[in-house]
C-alpha cells in the first residue's frame, strides 16, 4: 500500500503544480512533456519488470524500483530548467514501472479472487488518501513554498516503503535459470512510442502538421512499433509475449485499460490548469477537483466486488464506462459555468465509473492465467493503462496547443476554449472505451482459483466452472495446469 502510494500522490501532486512550474521555469507550451515522459519510461518498463518479477522475483524490484523512483523525485527537485526535469521525470518514470504492477501482482498471488475485491479495496484506499493528500500538498507547497517540494515529498516516503518492504514481505526462492532479457524489444518499443509522441506534441507547435518533420516522426512510430512485433514474436522470452493479445479476455481487458488511461490523464492533467486560468481558483483550491475524481475511483473499486460477484465481470464495466461517458460529458457541459462544484461533480462521477472499470477487468485478466503467468498478464494490463495515458497526454497536448495557437483571445477565455476541446475528446474516449466492455467475453467470478495457483492448480476453474469459461480462458487455465504439473 505504502509503495502504491508514492505513484498514487505523484499522480495528482504535480497537476496542481504546473502553473507554479511553469511560472517558475517557463516553456509552457512543454508541459505535457512532464506527463508524458514520465508515463512513457513507466509504460515501456513496465512490461519488463513485470517478466523479471516471474524469473527473478517480485522483492528485489519492488525493492529496486522504489530505489530509482528515489533518486528521480531527488534530481526533479533540484532541475535548473524545464528541460532537465523533463529529463529527470523519465528516471522517476523508470522507477514508477516497478511499483504499481509488482504490488498488484502481490496481491494476485496471496488472495484469492474473492478475497482480491477487499485487497485491491485496501490498494484502492491508497489513492482516496492521495487524492487529498496529493493535489492539497501540491496547492500548499506552490502557493506557499516551492513547487520542488513536490518532490522532495516522496524521499521520506521512499525511505519508509523500502524498509517495510524489506522487512515484511518474504517470498520463495525463485529457480535459478539464466534467462534472456528482450533488449531488442525493448529498445524498440521504446523508440518506436517515443517517436509517436514526438510527433503528437510537437506537431502543429514546434513544425506544422503537414511538414517532414511529422511525416517522419509519424513513419519511424509506425515502422519500429511493426518491427516491434515480429521481434517479440522470434524472442526467446519476450518483453512483452504476443500471446497477451491473442485471447479475447485479455486483449478486451487491455483495451479497456487503454481508454482507463487516456480519461485519466486527460483529466488529471487538464482540470486544475482550467480552474486557475479560467475560474481564477488557487492551486489548493483547484486540486479539490481532481481529488474528487481520485475519491470516486477507490470508492467503486472498494465496492466493485459486490458487482462482479453477483454480476460478472463484464456487466460490471459496462455500468463504469457508462459512469465514465456521463461524468465526461458533463465537465464538457461545465466550461462555460468554470464552476469548482460543478466540475468537482463531473470528476467524482467519471471517478466512480473508472473505479468499476479497472479494478473488475483487471481482476479478470488475472484470473484466467496461473502464478507463472500473473505478473506477465498484470503488466501487460498496467502497461495498456500507462499507453493509453502517455499517447493521451499527447493528443491533449496536440488539440490543447491547436486551440491556444489559433486563439487571439485573452489567456482565460483560450484556456476555456481549449479546454472544452480537451473535455470533448475525453468524452469521445469514453465512448469509444464501452465498445471493449461489449465485446469482453462473459466470465463468472465464483468460478475463479479458491486456493493459490501453484499449490492446487486444477483449482484455476474448477471442473464445473470450467465449462462455463470461453475458449480462450480455458486455454489459458489449461496451459496454467499443464506448466504446474
Amino acid at each position: 500500500m505504502l509503495s502504491t502510494g508514492l505513484i498514487a500522490i505523484d499522480s495528482t501532486i504535480l497537476a496542481t503544480a504546473v502553473k507554479s512550474v511553469t511560472d517558475d521555469l517557463g516553456d509552457f507550451a512543454s508541459f505535457p512533456w512532464l506527463f508524458s515522459v514520465y508515463l512513457l519510461a513507466q509504460a515501456v518498463s513496465v512490461p519488463i519488470y513485470s517478466k523479471l518479477a516471474d524469473t527473478v522475483g517480485r522483492k528485489p524490484l519492488l525493492l529496486f524500483g522504489i530505489g530509482l523512483f528515489f533518486v528521480g523525485s531527488v534530481l526533479c527537485g533540484f532541475a535548473p530548467t524545464m528541460t532537465w526535469l523533463i529529463v529527470f521525470r523519465a528516471v522517476q518514470g523508470l522507477g514508477a514501472g516497478a511499483l504499481l504492477p509488482i504490488s498488484v501482482t502481490i496481491a494476485g498471488d496471496i488472495y484469492t479472487v474473492a478475497e482480491r475485491a477487499k485487497a485491491q479495496g485496501y490498494l484502492a484506499s491508497v489513492w482516496a488518501i492521495a487524492s487529498v493528500v496529493g493535489p492539497t500538498l501540491g496547492g500548499v507547497f506552490s502557493q506557499f513554498v516551492s513547487w520542488r517540494w513536490i518532490f522532495f515529498v516522496n524521499v521520506p516516503l521512499c525511505l519508509l516503503a523500502a524498509l517495510l518492504v524489506a522487512r515484511n514481505y518474504r517470498e520463495k526462492a525463485m529457480p535459478r535459470i539464466r534467462h534472456r532479457i528482450d533488449y531488442a524489444g525493448a529498445g524498440t518499443l521504446t523508440v518506436g512510442l517515443t517517436s509517436l509522441l514526438l510527433g503528437l506534441l510537437e506537431g502543429g507547435h514546434a513544425w506544422p502538421w503537414v511538414s517532414w518533420q511529422s511525416l517522419a516522426a509519424f513513419v519511424v512510430a509506425a515502422a519500429l512499433i511493426v518491427a516491434f512485433v515480429f521481434i517479440e514474436r522470434r524472442a526467446a522470452e519476450p518483453v512483452l509475449p504476443l500471446w497477451v493479445l491473442s485471447r479475447r479476455l485479455l486483449l478486451t481487458t487491455a483495451l479497456l485499460s487503454v481508454g482507463v488511461g487516456v480519461v485519466l490523464i486527460g483529466l488529471t492533467s487538464y482540470v486544475p490548469n482550467f480552474l486557475q486560468r479560467t475560474a481564477g481558483q488557487q492551486p489548493i483550491v483547484a486540486g479539490l477537483a481532481v481529488a474528487a475524481l481520485t475519491i470516486g475511483w477507490p470508492l467503486a473499486a472498494s465496492n466493485a466486488g459486490r458487482l462482479y460477484l453477483r454480476f460478472g465481470f463484464r456487466p460490471t464495466a459496462l455500468i463504469g464506462c457508462t459512469l465514465a461517458i456521463l461524468g465526461a460529458v458533463a465537465l464538457a457541459a461545465t466550461v462555460a459555468a468554470a464552476s469548482l462544484w460543478l466540475v468537482a461533480a463531473a470528476c467524482f462521477l467519471v471517478g466512480l465509473g473508472l473505479g468499476l472499470v479497472a479494478t473488475p477487468t483487471l481482476i479478470a485478466a488475472q484470473s484466467s492465467v496461473g502464478r507463472e503467468e500473473r505478473g506477465v498478464v498484470t503488466g501487460a494490463n498496467l502497461f495498456s493503462r500507462s499507453v493509453g495515458s502517455a499517447v493521451g497526454v499527447a493528443v491533449f497536448g496536440a488539440v490543447a496547443n491547436g486551440v491556444l495557437a489559433q486563439s487571439r483571445d485573452s489567456i482565460g477565455t483560450a484556456t476555456a476554449a481549449a479546454s472544452f476541446a480537451v473535455f470533448g475528446a475525453v468524452a469521445l474516449a469514453a465512448l469509444l472505451t464501452i465498445v471493449a466492455a461489449i465485446v469482453m467475453p462473459k466470465v463468472r467470478a465464483d468460478i475463479a482459483p479458491a486456493a493459490a495457483d501453484d499449490e492446487q492448480p486444477e483449482s484455476a476453474t474448477g471442473k464445473a466452472g470450467r465449462d462455463r469459461l470461453p475458449a480462450d480462458v480455458r486455454s489459458a487455465n489449461d496451459a496454467a495446469t499443464a506448466s504446474a504439473g
